[in-house]
């Protein structure tokens, strides 16, 4: 069975209304809203969407109740309500998640501020997100440092394990409404003239083809790489914009004791940071350095690497962790509004648009800060700045949910969601374990997944023996999600290459299954997992001391 990617239509010299650069969770979602807004809009990103800032994030879908202590409540409360948005419209991708705030005798936050914090941070959630607190909190206690006096609360938040899948589902839903969108497109320049944006330069990375298309408005969605597009296009800011902060995390494997819930507590020099369960693993972050170097070369340093792990065993000290078995790191710049005076964490996490016609570039916008919660809500702000208006539903399920599909519904969740998977089984010829895979990870869409799946068992195979996630997934990720490579699929459509189980023969057996029902020959084949697993190891770095310990056994 041979099925080739679709070919990408050369974009020659037309005009759109709207050109969003920057594909990451932002410029997706501003290209969507553009789009519902019948808007002739372009899309590009130069690598592959959702694969810098976005696939670097924390992966909470929070209200910010840091945000309360620097008095940010108009965020706190705008965060709440696009929670809720989220957890409405993509239940299968967003889901509630208990934490347990954690602070010893020696932190400066009294327990008389936090208890008024969390109470003032509940009434502004409204609805309870129905989490069970009692027995995570006691099985926290009991790993705690026993030597120290432990206060603990519990509060609700929201957790996207795979922010790599929202961004697709946002990007067919773009498609959908017109959108046209080309990742592996790099923007050269901006076309600035009789100071106006009118356009951009672009170079196609995989035909090395250069086009110039027109625009009428153009949004810079590029996150950290918001300065550099302006300074490649001659376009004087009179200074940053962007402040470039450096958040890395560790992931290590699931320690005994460990909570099921998300536990927010202070690291060894008082900053907040997160133990959070994630893909059977246990992630650990953040730090806030700064960082002016290239975005896509941003790496972990070895003493961020100290301070989560070191933080991590301050606060569970009898667990049998060490640096060795941390599995891998990773680490992404927030694009944070530039504030030299201030410390990190008192830089304001609200996003704003910067408009570049006092700088002689009219018509062009800069999306500065915004963070994973919150994109949908700049998205229609950014609507509203180019003089369009949004047509997107905000009412519970929106045109696309999983809920407006009938899979799912608020009250009564699990019932159906198991009924859809054994429709899905069935309709696929697959088993309930690879159906709820499909249906968790592809919501809507998991009725054509389930049928591409029934035609060949080639199709239905596993794409590795440790997965329930199918050879299917994969094709359709390349056939109607974008994807180009085979790591797009792996490590963003398809993100199995993030899960534990992950090894050098996990990346040839899968490539060797996507080979066979792709038609690519022995030298694209090859091309493809070399490709994936430099991606990869580039993106999700072995700590180097463990490298190191490795070779000296080695030796």
């Amino acid at each position: 069975m041979n099925m080739s990617r679709t070919i990408r239509a050369p974009l020659g010299d037309e005009h759109f209304q709207v050109i969003v650069i920057g594909g990451g969770i932002n410029g997706v979602a501003i290209a969507r809203e553009c789009a519902r807004a019948g808007r002739r809009t372009l899309l590009v990103e130069q690598q592959d969407f959702a694969s810098g800032t976005t696939s670097r994030s924390t992966r909470i879908i929070h209200g910010g109740l840091r945000y309360l202590e620097h008095g940010e409540l108009g965020l706190v409360r705008e965060s709440l309500r696009e929670r809720k948005r989220l957890l409405q419209q993509y239940p299968h991708l967003v889901n509630p998640l208990q934490f347990l705030l954690a602070l010893d005798h020696k932190s400066s936050r009294s327990a008389l501020s936090i208890r008024t914090g969390l109470w003032l941070y509940r009434r502004m959630g409204g609805k309870s997100l129905a989490v069970s607190p009692g027995a995570d909190k006691h099985k926290l206690e009991r790993v705690l440092d026993s030597g120290r006096h432990w206060s603990v609360f519990n509060f609700e938040d929201a957790q996207c394990e795979f922010p790599e899948r929202l961004v697709a589902e946002w990007l067919v839903e773009a498609i959908e409404a017109g959108a046209v969108v080309r990742n592996y497109m790099q923007v050269l320049a901006v076309d600035v003239r009789h100071g106006r944006a009118q356009g951009v330069l672009l170079r196609d990375q995989l035909s090395k083809k250069e086009v110039s298309v027109h625009g009428t408005w153009i949004i810079n969605a590029t996150g950290p790489w918001a300065d550099r597009l302006c300074q490649r296009s001659r376009i004087d800011t009179k200074g940053p914009m962007v402040g470039g902060v450096r958040g890395s995390h560790i992931v290590l494997p699931r320690f005994s004791g460990a909570p099921d819930a998300a536990v927010y507590t202070e690291a060894i020099d008082g900053r907040p940071i997160f133990v959070i369960p994630w893909n059977e693993q246990v992630l650990v972050g953040t730090t806030e350095a700064a960082d002016s170097g290239d975005p896509a070369k941003t790496q972990p340093s070895p003493e961020e690497i100290e301070y989560l792990l070191n933080s991590l065993l301050n606060l569970f000290p009898r667990i049998k962790i060490s640096y060795g078995d941390i599995r891998y790191a990773f680490a992404g710049v927030r694009p944070l509004p530039f504030s030299p005076k201030k410390k990190a964490s008192a830089v304001s996490r609200k996003h704003y648009l910067h408009d570049h016609a006092s700088d002689g570039a009219a018509q062009m916008i800069s999306v500065i800060g915004g963070k994973l919660t919150t994109a949908a809500q700049l998205a229609r702000e950014c609507v509203a700045k180019i003089g369009a208006r949004a047509k997107t539903s905000f009412t519970a399920g929106g045109s696309a949910s999983v809920a407006a599909s009938g899979l799912v519904s608020e009250d009564s969740l699990d019932p159906l969601l198991d009924r859809w998977v054994l429709d899905i089984a069935q309709a696929g010829s697959i088993s309930e374990e690879s159906a709820r895979g499909i249906v968790e990870w592809h919501g809507k869409r998991s009725l054509a997944v389930a049928r591409m799946a029934l035609s060949s068992s080639d199709l239905r195979a596993p794409l590795c023996p440790h997965t329930v996630h199918i050879v299917a997934e994969a094709v359709d990720g390349l056939a109607n999600e974008c994807a180009v490579t085979l790591a797009d699929v792996l490590l963003r459509r398809v993100p199995v290459g993030l899960g534990p189980c992950w090894s050098p023969t996990c990346s040839r057996e899968a490539a060797a299954r996507v080979r066979a029902v792709m038609g690519w020959n022995d030298g694209q084949a090859a091309a493809e997992l070399e490709a994936f697993e430099t991606e990869r190891e580039a993106f999700l770095r072995k700590p180097r001391r463990v490298e190191a310990a490795l070779l000296t056994a080695a030796d």
